[in-house]
């Protein structure tokens, strides 16, 4: 039997109220489970063909959205990097600071755009070293340690949710004012294992209403909207 399947449902379809996601097999609607089953329309609860349909549709304004910051994000450097080229052309150096981060000011002062320059880093073997003398610290401090100082080594060393230390929070331990040899071993054993693997490019918007005004970051990041 040779079956006929259509995964966009034809104005006919739509007049039929059939969901965006739905595939036709001769003649008869399916939507497929997270399985790759075809579960025939009319078994789909309503509420499930509601949330697949608004999901959907969500997702193609956040697909064709990303496009768009893509493509923003690309032009925006290009023609910062074509300004500065412009630049070392007429002075022969570049315009920026430490590590490339750079700003760039509208005439009247109320807009600016920031190019930050962040390091990549990952931590060697050391960092169990580290570790292993850290622990041997608060062991043997055991009470008369302060409880901040366990709970910030904890966090320090725990892992997120992509397999990596808490840089800021490992980089707090030397702050403390601590002469115990092996916590200085150990502070010594996590600076030798900070390595960087390259660096990230960032781009930062802000405006202000008047010179001499507070500053207010333009938002591009949904999750801070």
């Amino acid at each position: 039997m040779n079956e006929q399947v259509k995964t966009v449902p034809t104005a006919d379809d739509e007049a039929r109220s059939v969901p965006p996601g739905a595939v036709a097999v001769n003649g008869e609607f399916y939507l497929p489970d997270s399985k790759g089953n075809l579960v025939p329309l009319d078994m789909v609860k309503p509420q499930d063909q509601l949330e697949d349909e608004m999901v959907r549709k969500i997702f193609g304004f956040a697909t064709d959205l990303s496009a768009q910051i893509s493509r923003f994000k690309e032009h925006s450097f290009a023609d910062i990097g074509d300004f500065q080229a412009m630049l070392d052309q007429d002075y022969g150096a570049k315009k920026g600071g430490k590590k490339g981060n750079v700003t760039f000011m509208s005439f009247d002062g109320l807009k600016k755009v920031q190019v930050a320059v962040a390091d990549l880093i990952e931590f060697g073997p050391q960092l169990q070293t580290a570790k292993s003398l850290i622990d041997q610290c608060l062991n043997d401090w055991s009470a008369d340690s302060r409880p901040e100082i366990r709970t910030i080594v904890t966090r320090a060393f725990n892992v997120d949710k992509e397999g990596q230390v808490n840089r800021a929070e490992l980089y707090r331990l030397r702050k403390w004012d601590i002469t115990d040899e092996r916590w200085q071993r150990a502070m010594d054993a996590i600076t030798d294992a900070s390595r960087s693997v390259g660096s990230k490019e960032y781009l930062r918007f802000y405006e202000r209403d008047k010179p001499g005004g507070a500053w207010q970051a333009v938002t591009i990041d949904l999750a801070s909207a």
